[in-house]
């Protein structure tokens, strides 16, 4: 089996990395700058990682850096749909992942075929689709939001259209209630987001009565309704810089508390807990971590696994995305 078929079969080059801690750090560096890479990382994406990065950041701000580099390889640490992202807006360059497993629970949770079957069931709606969702589902979309722009996406479209919004049910029902409009929800859901306890949260909040609860537009509505504040990764990470309080409950990715801390190093920052019982007691994607060090070394090193992106899928996905970064601007 040679790298090509390795990398599609197991997801990544499955090869031993002969470097360890600072001397993986700067031959991952040295490859950067001999192939001309560019390395773009999420928020939620371990500490290691976002240290190395050239920009680092949420959803929105990373199609944006894809958009603009001029690199001739980007290595994307983050999930799938992110490097399909990635490829769309940028055709002629190489965009790899660390690994290919790395998926996302809300794009899985709208499969090509069937979102297709609910959209013709409105054929005069306007199609809105979080970012979070895979190049099939983009190619049948007419724009792109973010959490960070998610309402005024919405805002952008005449009242008198019917509006589709997906895969995510809970961003939806948050930008209705913020925008007035009456959308039309596909019921899907990250399983990072929902999986933040009510239970143990009340807990956390009697144990710090000081502290204001910051959520992610993801969680559920019983979650939302209890924050004292909902924005988007990068909102998020705003708010902790900005606010005079000194304590916050933060009900997302635990990934972004590496970032947080390095900003408000003064502040105490607690992770919203999860139901489900892991080591850290908080909420993690499994899918973003995936990506290790070594992943991003042989993937760098081995410029596989390639992330391709057909041409009939690519150019209506792209209108859709550039729709969005249009108005973004």
């Amino acid at each position: 089996m040679n790298l090509l078929e390795e990398s599609q079969r197991v997801g990544y080059v499955s090869r031993s990395v002969p470097f360890k801690g600072e001397d993986l750090k700067e031959q991952i560096l040295k490859l950067k700058k001999e192939k001309n890479a560019v390395i773009l990382a999420h928020y939620y994406v371990d500490a290691e990682i976002q240290e190395i990065a050239d920009f680092l950041g949420d959803s929105l701000g990373l199609a944006q850096a894809a958009e603009q580099t001029d690199a001739d390889m980007i290595v994307f640490c983050g999930v799938h749909f992110m490097g399909e992202t990635a490829k769309i807006l940028n055709p002629n360059k190489k965009v790899v992942l660390p690994d290919l497993n790395a998926g996302c629970s809300l794009a899985d949770a709208a499969p090509k075929e069937e979102f297709a079957a609910f959209k013709a069931k409105y054929p005069d709606a306007v199609v809105v689709s979080y970012i979070n969702c895979t190049a099939d589902i983009k190619a049948m979309t007419d724009i792109i939001c973010t959490s960070s722009n998610a309402v005024k996406v919405v805002e952008s479209i005449p009242a008198d259209k019917q509006i589709i919004f997906a895969p995510d049910a809970n961003l939806g029902r948050y930008v209705a209630k913020k925008t007035g409009r009456d959308l039309i929800l596909w019921e899907g859901a990250c399983i990072v987001h929902i999986d933040i306890s009510l239970e143990k949260l009340k807990k956390a909040k009697e144990e710090n009565p000081n502290a204001l609860l910051i959520a992610h537009p993801e969680c559920k509505e019983v979650i939302l309704s209890q924050a004292d504040f909902v924005g988007s990764t990068t909102a998020l990470l705003s708010f902790v810089q900005t606010s005079d309080c000194q304590e916050f409950i933060v009900a997302t990715e635990a990934g972004i508390l590496h970032k947080m801390k390095m900003a408000v190093p003064h502040k105490k920052l607690i992770p919203a807990p999860a139901n489900e019982k892991n080591a850290c007691a908080c909420s993690e994607c499994p899918y973003m971590k995936m990506n290790t060090m070594e992943k991003l070394y042989n993937a760098m090193f081995y410029e596989l696994p390639e992330i391709q992106v057909p041409e009939e899928v690519r150019v209506p996905a792209l209108k859709a995305l550039k729709a969005m970064l249009e108005i973004s601007k």
